[in-house]
């Protein structure tokens, strides 16, 4: 099946399997409405076909080819249920709840959409999921039901993907980014570049139809002018390109050194939470723990590793291969040293190792007195950070210089065009190299032939970053990535 095809209805559960208070079963399709009629039964017998939009109602879910009665009726204090009325009771019943209407055009998808909120147990949804399927709707596939917001022109592609960026976002600095982006903060920008770009094409299809008037000479100046605006504004947004992943998808930081420096104190003090063993035996970390934090708006995957040590055994063995192999893939290496001991000769072979690697030093143990010969150290690591990780003294600094050493800076304050999505910055590194060519085509009194071939080449990219022009290969992508419900 045509997976942009938009006729049928479609339905999944929305919220996460699980026990929870609620659980969502969505629906979204011309039968949206007509499927939820044949299961769901009001406690005001009306049918959801007849409900208005934006509205909820109380009642049951039940088995069509069961025969339903209601509940218990409500006795006063002190009265009991009769045999009659316990023989007239609740079959075919699969779960109370509340039902939601919203129809098109104004609703998520621009169709008719119906959201059953049952109790959030995995049999209670999936039976009344089973149910749904059973009685029109088709299970949707993953991100299905955002792919048909965009089809059907509620949102473009690039505020479709920021969908999936709100839910996944580790910080509330990639959370304001992804619903900066929903709102159309990126897609305004683009939409001004190309209207920028059409304007120019206009001039020079002018001056090719027509070459008698030569339309393109006096204007040559003004639209070398405005084209450089434009590669200028392109630039821009390239250049928040390195800060909107980083806030996007975060750093991986690794922590290392030599065995009781203190990198597991370190880590519960990163974390303001025990999760680390901390013993004065030096080689207690036999493996690595991994943790996710917001440093300053930034997530930060920290990795505390084992010791480098000459391996005692083969579980010693695979913890120090182990080290190695995360401290070679790491953005960035916090390299703790015992400030109150002299170095030693795994520490020096630590910091040859190093050498080329992004590093940031920490001095821990600071509350005591101290041995470790620092010129050494700063001679082949500039700036390091005095701590106490047992006493959590001076961990802000550390964070500060975390943040100043990966983003310089430059990371308080998130854009609502910070470019943090791949396909997006592939697509204006297009985009821009093209509209370069046309200012040096105009430059070098090319034919308006040449400049007008690289803007319609240049508008292309931006076209598939708001979808504007897509495939399905495109799409199916893009989608994919998406949880079955959303």
């Amino acid at each position: 099946m045509n997976s942009m095809e938009t006729n049928d209805t479609i339905a999944a559960i929305a919220t996460g399997l699980g026990d929870s208070g609620i659980g969502i079963v969505r629906l979204s399709g011309p039968e949206a409405l007509r499927v939820v009629d044949k299961i769901f039964v009001a406690k005001d017998n009306r049918k959801p076909a007849q409900y208005k939009t934006y509205t909820l109602h109380y009642g049951w879910i039940v088995d069509p080819s069961s025969v339903f009665r209601r509940p218990y009726p409500v006795k006063a204090p002190g009265q009991s249920i009769t045999n009659d009325e316990r023989r007239t009771t609740n079959d075919g019943i699969i779960d109370e709840v509340l039902l939601t209407i919203m129809r098109a055009p104004r609703s998520y998808t621009r169709e008719d959409v119906a959201e059953i909120n049952c109790h959030g147990g995995l049999v209670a949804m999936r039976r009344v999921l089973d149910l749904v399927l059973e009685n029109g709707c088709r299970l949707s596939r993953p991100g299905e039901f955002t792919m048909r917001a965009f089809l059907n022109g509620r949102i473009d592609l690039a505020q479709a993907e920021a969908v999936v960026d709100i839910i996944r976002a580790k910080t509330d600095s990639a959370l304001n980014i992804a619903a900066a982006q929903l709102e159309g903060g990126l897609s305004r920008r683009i939409y001004k570049i190309r209207d920028g770009l059409l304007e120019a094409l206009v001039i020079l299809e002018a001056n090719i139809d027509f070459p008698e008037e030569d339309t393109a000479l006096p204007q040559a100046q003004t639209l070398a002018k405005n084209l450089g605006q434009i590669n200028k504004e392109l630039i821009v947004l390239l250049d928040s390109s390195g800060r909107g992943r980083i806030l996007r998808e975060g750093i991986q930081a690794v922590i290392c050194g030599s065995p009781n420096v203190g990198k597991s104190s370190l880590l519960n003090a990163l974390l303001k939470q025990e999760r680390s063993i901390v013993t004065p035996v030096a080689g207690t970390t036999r493996d690595t723990i991994e943790e996710i934090i917001d440093i300053r708006g930034i997530p930060v995957k920290i990795v505390d590793t084992a010791g480098l040590i000459e391996p005692r055994d083969l579980v010693e063995k695979k913890a120090v291969a182990r080290a190695k192999k995360y401290i070679d893939t790491a953005d960035l290496v916090i390299l703790v040293f015992d400030s109150s001991k002299r170095l030693s000769r795994q520490d020096k072979m630590l910091m040859q190792r190093l050498k080329k690697k992004k590093v940031l030093v920490v001095m821990n143990k600071i509350d005591l007195k101290g041995k470790i010969e620092k010129d050494q150290v700063l001679k082949k690591f500039p700036g390091a950070v005095g701590i106490s990780a047992k006493k959590l003294k001076q961990i802000g600094l550390l964070e500060d210089a975390i943040i100043s050493l990966v983003c310089s800076g430059k990371v308080s304050v998130p854009d609502a065009a910070v470019i943090g999505n791949i396909r997006h910055i592939e697509a204006l590194r297009v985009a821009q190299k093209l509209v370069a060519e046309a200012i040096a085509s105009l430059d070098n009194s090319l034919s308006a032939e040449f400049v007008a071939q690289d803007l319609k080449d240049a508008l292309k990219p931006l076209d598939g970053i708001v979808g504007a022009a897509f495939s399905q290969d495109l799409l199916d992508k893009i989608f994919s990535s998406f949880c079955i419900g959303k």
